[in-house]
């Protein structure tokens, strides 16, 4: 999507460790306005497959879940890294490997959030070596709810993560593909 990349190539940084700094309108600061215009589009490209529900990651993916739920009419469930001590669900866990924290962690959702009746969306903001989005998919394999796609706002295309996701047989949409970047020669899009 030309405006997302637009505003990527006008005010991001490319910094030391491969990471794109973005955070005056996606992942700190959400340009509501621009990333509801992707939303339109994810709703272009998903509007026929009958999605009940969006899943995300918790934190950074659920403002722009929440904008994607509000094109698809539908409600947004959030994989927590952390229970508190008043559930007492049963929880649907996968572990995650966080590209720009360098952690792992667990992810989970309750299973009376997810269940084998949800066509779900996965929305994430970043899109790097695919962790996120492969541990969203198990949690929905646990579950035995249908995964109908997953889009991204920002993908490196070039460290492969969305490839493998797409080998795995889902449809990946990302709205802005980075072929390649670096603090000298700058961001190119694919």
């Amino acid at each position: 999507m030309r405006v997302i990349e637009e505003a990527i190539s006008q005010n991001c940084k490319v910094l030391p460790g491969d990471v794109l700094k973005i955070d005056h309108f996606l992942n700190h600061q959400i340009d509501v306005s621009l990333i509801s215009k992707g939303c339109e589009e994810f709703l272009e490209v998903f509007g026929d497959k009958e999605v009940n529900k969006i899943l995300t990651v918790e934190s950074s993916g659920i403002g722009i879940a929440c904008l994607a739920a509000m094109h698809f009419g539908c409600p947004v469930l959030y994989a927590k890294k952390l229970f508190g001590k008043n559930s007492d669900d049963k929880l649907y866990s996968a572990s995650c490997y966080s590209y720009t924290k360098g952690i792992e962690y667990n992810i989970s959702v309750s299973a009376k959030y997810l269940t084998p009746d949800d066509r779900v969306l996965i929305i994430d903001d970043f899109l790097a070596g695919g962790n996120a989005l492969k541990a969203l998919i198990r949690l929905c394999e646990q579950a035995g709810a249908h995964v109908v796609g997953c889009g991204t706002v920002v993908e490196k295309a070039y460290q492969g993560g969305g490839d493998a996701v797409r080998a795995m047989g889902y449809q990946v949409h990302s709205l802005a593909r980075i072929a390649s970047m670096s603090p000298e020669d700058g961001i190119k899009f694919c």
